[in-house]
């Protein structure tokens, strides 16, 4: 069961680097169109997409639906963290 709990860890792990490197692409003009940028918008973009509903632009303009999806990342990866102990 530890090893289960282990690879979930680390996919999640995988997939908030993934992200972070997405968001980190906007920064630079012409970067999300290249054939990364592509790959990382179609397995970020799906996850992001709820949290843009629910969360407004500050402004306008400043999106922080992407740090709200890291800090969720980051809950279920304590859940998991927790969870084999409780077994």
């Amino acid at each position: 069961m530890y090893i289960v709990f282990g690879i979930l860890e680390n996919v999640i792990e995988i997939y908030s680097f993934a992200l972070i490197i997405y968001i980190l692409m906007s920064w630079f003009p012409g970067a999300r169109e290249s054939s990364i940028g592509r790959f990382l918008e179609s397995i970020c973009e799906p996850y992001l997409e709820p949290f843009r509903k629910i969360i407004p632009p500050i402004g306008g303009m400043i999106d922080i639906s992407p740090i709200v999806g890291l800090l969720v990342l980051q809950f279920a990866t304590t859940g998991i963290r927790v969870l084999p102990n409780m077994f």
